[in-house]
């Protein structure tokens, strides 16, 4: 049953890596955010679009690994249609996922979830947390640059 699910969540990883519905570029996105792995030479930037306070589209672009361009993919259709606090726990509870702790039930991982098993190779884990490192940042910088103007 294990590998089963193994096997699947390598499928979900690869389809996410070789073809994604969100890559590309958003101009003028109230968020943007880039970043990179140095470790690996993963490379992306994300950038968000908001609508009726909440994140309406999301893209993704870059070059990297399989396993930093899927869990963008798999980030940006996850993200769209929830608001910043659902982007902020979604992220949180990725972070926990890849630190082995318990998930949360009532947030929605989707595909995220076939990340679970980088976690057994922590070379990896930087690959995958790329993407909601850069988003973190992101929606932060956005907050910010909102409670200055609201100054």
């Amino acid at each position: 049953m294990i590998e089963q699910l193994d096997e699947l969540y390598r499928e979900v990883i690869l389809d996410h890596f070789k073809s994604s519905a969100h890559k590309g570029a958003l101009p003028n996105a109230p968020i943007h955010a880039e970043g990179s792995n140095p470790l690996c030479g993963d490379e992306l930037g994300f950038d968000i679009a908001l609508a009726n306070g909440q994140i309406g589209q999301v893209r993704f672009h870059g070059k990297g690994c399989a396993i930093s361009q899927a869990a963008a993919s798999m980030l940006a259709a996850q993200l769209e249609g929830k608001t910043l606090p659902q982007a902020r726990r979604i992220i949180e509870t990725m972070q926990g996922l890849m630190q082995g702790r318990k998930l949360d039930p009532s947030v929605d991982l989707g595909d995220l979830e076939a990340l679970s098993g980088v976690r057994k190779f922590p070379v990896r884990v930087k690959c995958a947390a790329l993407s909601w490192n850069i988003v973190e940042q992101g929606l932060q910088s956005y907050k910010g640059q909102k409670q200055e103007a609201g100054s």
